[in-house]
């Protein structure tokens, strides 16, 4: 990388190694000054003045980032086999490049493949229904070729990240500590299967991070931030699978939640999610179907069992068939100016035929395109 851009890269990853709870801010004084290089050459009295901070924050700041050494870092990740990305880098996910506050860096180790992916997450203290229908819901989406994206915490998210695996997939596991750190300890074993089996462990802390508790609501932001669509299995009002699932909303992505039991105090908040207009998550199927139709395309769609098939077909009208079969043609799919224009109907009979497939199974219709579902 060019003597600029490395000089603004080494920053970043400086002041990375300062310790705040949100990273907002951070990217407003770098926007101030004209990016972290610039930050870091003024006097913390100058950034308290100008960038509408404590003094004593503006001290802190400058303590942390001076006592930090970022070539050391990029060195110790390069012994231990983890990548360190930046926003300015080839590499760092696009979908986290779109929120609100994206992490200044990104520590992965493993294989980090860009595929659509849902986040599956939910209580420490779960249910064995909760565990079984995480596990069910992230072996469905690994066999299809989603990416799993979860915590590495204990219940759900370790549910789901042991299912992708034994699935065939990919997991993705969001850290809130350094890599090197992992935690809890007993998944220390699951780390390693998770990068192992094409994989990936992603933080934004330094690698030698330990755990803090203001930390994890971070990583939560970054385990929606990488997905089209988080779903909640579990979790009371206060469980921070509820928090994840409100980045995700404030991130513009999809919400899920798998319904529970009314009388399960960890079901309370899945249920008051679907309550408030989130989809019910029972499949695997549920999940994709909140995906933008761009990012279907590739995936193994299989249907459920019971579920759409050769009797589904058989039941549509022969002009519902007509036009299922112009756009499951489509790669795709079609709008329904398009499918009136390529069968060369009458709108009226395009509609009719367009409203008698999405009563069917067969169609899913995202940001104004319908696509097959199978």
């Amino acid at each position: 990388m060019g003597g600029c851009a490395g000089e603004e890269r080494l920053a970043r990853v400086r002041l990375n190694f300062f310790a705040c709870h949100k990273s907002d801010w951070l990217l407003r004084l770098m926007e101030l000054y004209g990016g972290a290089a610039e930050l870091l050459k003024r006097p913390a009295a100058e950034i308290a003045a100008e960038g509408g901070v404590m003094p004593e924050t503006a001290e802190r700041l400058a303590a942390q980032t001076a006592a930090a050494d970022p070539e050391k870092e990029l060195r110790a990740a390069e012994r231990c086999g983890v990548l360190v990305l930046t926003a300015l880098d080839e590499g760092y996910p696009e979908l986290l490049k779109e929120i609100y506050d994206p992490p200044l860096v990104l520590y992965l180790r493993g294989d980090f493949k860009p595929l659509p992916a849902a986040a599956i997450v939910g209580t420490r203290r779960a249910t064995p229904y909760g565990l079984r229908t995480a596990a069910r819901l992230a072996g469905e989406l690994a066999g299809a070729g989603v990416a799993v994206v979860s915590g590495l915490a204990r219940g759900v998210d370790t549910a789901a990240h042991l299912a992708a695996v034994e699935a065939g997939g990919v997991t993705w596991a969001a850290l809130g500590t350094g890599l090197n750190r992992i935690y809890p300890e007993e998944n220390r074993r699951l780390a390693a299967k998770i990068a192992e089996a094409g994989g990936a462990l992603v933080s934004e802390f330094p690698l030698d991070k330990g755990p803090l508790q203001a930390n994890f609501p971070r990583r939560n932001r970054v385990i929606s931030g990488l997905s089209l669509a988080t779903v909640v299995v579990e979790g009371g009002f206060e469980s921070g699978a509820l928090i994840t699932a409100r980045f995700a909303l404030e991130q513009g992505r999809e919400v899920l939640a798998v319904p529970g039991p009314v009388d399960s105090p960890v079901s309370r908040g899945p249920n008051y999610f679907i309550k408030n207009g989130a989809y019910p998550a029972e499949t695997g199927e549920d999940v994709i179907a909140c995906f933008p139709p761009e990012r279907l395309f590739g995936l193994r769609l299989r249907p459920a069992p019971g579920g759409p098939s050769e009797a589904a077909l058989r039941a549509l009208s022969p002009d519902g068939l007509e036009a299922y079969g112009a756009i499951a043609a489509a790669e795709e799919g079609l709008s329904a100016d398009e499918v009136t224009c390529r069968l060369g109907w009458p709108v009226q009979r395009a509609a009719a035929a367009l409203f008698e497939l999405e009563t069917s199974p067969l169609l899913v219709s995202r940001n104004g395109r319908y696509c097959r579902a199978l």
